[in-house]
């Protein structure tokens, strides 16, 4: 007698043999997101749901597969997600500490009940090529090395010149500082062909990568998922990053315009968002790491402006960010937005310099004790600007 879960079985069973010709992708990543000395969070995406993991491994000469690696699972309160997107956190990393490292993913063909029914499993190529790699940040390095590139507006052809001329590959970390995109309305197309699959074939698996929102990334239909792939795994868009001699507060700054204008149907509440950032901005400056630092860099996209050319967000900059950043000896802010270089000395609008730089070129900076030298790269790899802050 054919019974009901007998039919569910079988069913299960032709579906399960379907998949032995159709095999799970990883179709982008992965790439790194919020290192830091004792953690780091990997993202890749799938083509269809699938659990997901990584498997750490010194990178002491031996082979990926000289023993079992440990494992860090994609989880949420508990429970391994089933998702396109993966993103794992691992933690308890050393710092200034080298690992390689294995992305993988299980596909699943069907939750019943307490039942999961799986597929094949992938994961990135280790045996016929060497593993991803990546140092964790180490706040005792005497020097330090970052580019940024930003408003790259989904221009792939273009990162990956200013990528590959600024030697991104041996630099410590690199910057994303916003308007990597110009609307965020399609993942696939804009987000990951437009620029990170480029990155991700650079560099963004093996350099720590952070990114700073722009004021076009908080556009479109799928902005609301923007921390999916991201700063995942922690609360916030503004963050810090603590590495060598130089102490980093990213800010994001939002939207470029007021919440009232029409261009944004009524959805923004940017102005609060500042107002809440600036409290926790009070807060990082207060802090002994801060104050300790040989080098305190801001990045942060919109500019700080004021005068009969400056809009409300470059206003908001001005009024609730550089208001106290002017009392934290900062050395240096760097901005884009604006699609051209300009560089501001100290004055009595902001205690600081101000570098702003194009859509055009990278940033690429280094960093001792003695001095923090800052040039800007043309797509063309010559320098056309200079700094030394000492």
């Amino acid at each position: 007698m054919i019974t009901r879960k007998k039919i569910i079985l079988l069913t299960l069973f032709l579906a399960m043999q379907l998949t032995g010709v159709y095999a799970i992708k990883i179709l982008h990543g992965p790439y790194l997101q919020n290192v830091s000395e004792t953690e780091a969070t990997i993202v890749w995406v799938t083509d269809v749901p699938s659990l997901g993991w990584v498997e750490t491994a010194p990178d002491d000469g031996n082979n990926f597969y000289a023993c079992a690696r440990p494992r860090f699972y994609d989880t949420k309160i508990g429970v391994k997600q089933e998702a396109l997107i993966h993103t794992v956190k691992l933690t308890g990393l050393q710092p200034g500490t080298r690992y390689r490292y294995r992305v993988n993913a299980q596909e699943v063909i069907k939750h019943v009940g307490n039942h999961v029914y799986y597929g094949r499993m992938t994961g990135n190529d280790v045996w016929s090529k060497a593993a991803p790699a990546f140092t964790t940040l180490n706040t005792q390095k005497s020097n330090a090395s970052f580019v940024i590139v930003n408003d790259i507006h989904e221009n792939s052809s273009k990162l990956a010149t200013l990528l590959e001329k600024s030697r991104c590959k041996e630099k410590d970390i690199m910057f994303f500082n916003g308007d990597m995109l110009s609307l965020f309305d399609d993942a696939e197309r804009k987000f990951f062909k437009g620029f990170m699959d480029t990155a991700v074939h650079i560099c963004a698996q093996n350099v720590p990568l952070y990114y700073v929102r722009g004021n076009h990334e908080t556009r479109g239909n799928k902005a609301p998922t923007f921390q999916d792939y991201v700063c995942p795994r922690v609360p916030n868009l503004y963050f810090t990053v603590q590495h060598g001699p130089i102490f980093f507060v990213c800010l994001d700054t939002g939207e470029d315009k007021p919440d009232t204008d029409i261009e944004y149907y009524g959805i923004t509440d940017y102005d609060n968002y500042r107002s809440e950032q600036a409290t926790w901005l009070k807060q990082v400056i207060a802090s002994d790491a801060f104050k300790q630092a040989r080098y305190r860099v801001v990045v942060c996209h919109v500019p700080p402006r004021t005068g009969a050319t400056a809009w409300h967000g470059d206003l908001e900059v001005q009024r609730k960010f550089v208001s106290i950043l002017n009392e934290a000896n900062i050395d240096l802010m760097i901005c884009g937005h604006l699609h051209a270089f300009s560089y501001r000395e100290p004055d009595s609008s902001a205690k600081f310099p101000i570098l702003i730089n194009s859509h055009e070129a990278a940033v690429i900076a280094d960093a001792n004790a003695e001095r923090l030298q800052v040039e800007v790269m043309e797509t063309d790899g010559k320098i056309s600007f200079t700094k030394t802050l000492k």
